[in-house]
C-alpha cells in the first residue's frame, strides 16, 4: 500500500516534517504547542502508518515517497 501525504493529518505532517530535521520531542512539542505525549502518540500513528519502527525509517520512506521534501 503506498502512503500519500493525504493519508496523515496536518499535524502528523507538522510532526513528521520537525522529526525528519532532527528535533527531539521536546522541541517539537515546544515549536507546536503540544505536550511531549502527544507527539509520541502522533509519531506511534505515523509509525504504523508507515510500517516502521523508528524515526529514522519513518524519515526515509517519507522523504522516498515525497511526503517531506529531500534534505541536500
Amino acid at each position: 500500500m503506498k502512503k500519500k501525504k493525504e493519508d496523515f493529518t496536518e499535524r502528523q505532517l507538522d510532526v513528521l516534517k520537525l522529526m525528519a530535521i532532527g528535533k527531539s520531542n521536546k522541541s517539537i512539542a515546544k515549536i507546536l504547542y503540544i505536550t511531549d505525549s502527544t507527539v509520541k502518540a502522533h509519531l506511534t500513528a505515523i509509525y504504523k502508518k508507515f510500517g516502521v519502527t523508528n524515526r529514522t525509517e519513518a524519515a526515509i520512506k517519507a522523504r522516498d515517497k515525497g511526503i517531506i521534501p529531500r534534505q541536500d
